[in-house]
């Protein structure tokens, strides 16, 4: 599900099979970026009516497993107006900020400060 390159790494949410896998309050800590991958997965919900979309955010975080400042839009794929743009963006957008702070395990909160990560955000039907 990632990539791993220096100093960015590519998060890949295509479709729903992780969503609510990691979606109950008080899960265990996150453990891998996989892990980071499907929490933020499951906070995603495409908004209805924009087909064949995709927005790709740029974001990173502190070892609370808070943003280091809101996400900032790297690619955007959106057919139709330019409400529907916004829309998508937003909601991709607030998909990342609603599921913050992550819970992580040590080993992995000590790693992750600073990093650049990017996550691709697609349409159900991509």
């Amino acid at each position: 599900m990632f990539a791993r390159k220096k100093p960015v790494v590519l998060i890949v949410a295509a479709g729903s099979a992780l969503a609510g896998a990691f979606g109950q309050a008080h899960a265990e800590p996150l453990k891998t970026m996989d892990d980071v991958g499907g929490k933020l997965q499951s906070c995603w919900t495409p908004p209805s009516g924009i087909k064949g979309a995709s927005v790709t955010l740029s974001f990173s975080f502190k070892r609370d497993g808070s943003l280091i400042g809101p996400p900032k839009t790297t690619a955007i794929n959106v057919q139709g107006s330019e409400q529907d743009r916004k829309t998508f963006v937003d909601a991709a957008t607030k998909a990342v900020e609603s599921c913050v702070p992550l819970e992580l395990a040590s080993t992995l909160a000590n790693g992750i400060a600073g990093t650049v990560y990017t996550m691709e955000f697609t349409s159900v039907d991509r």
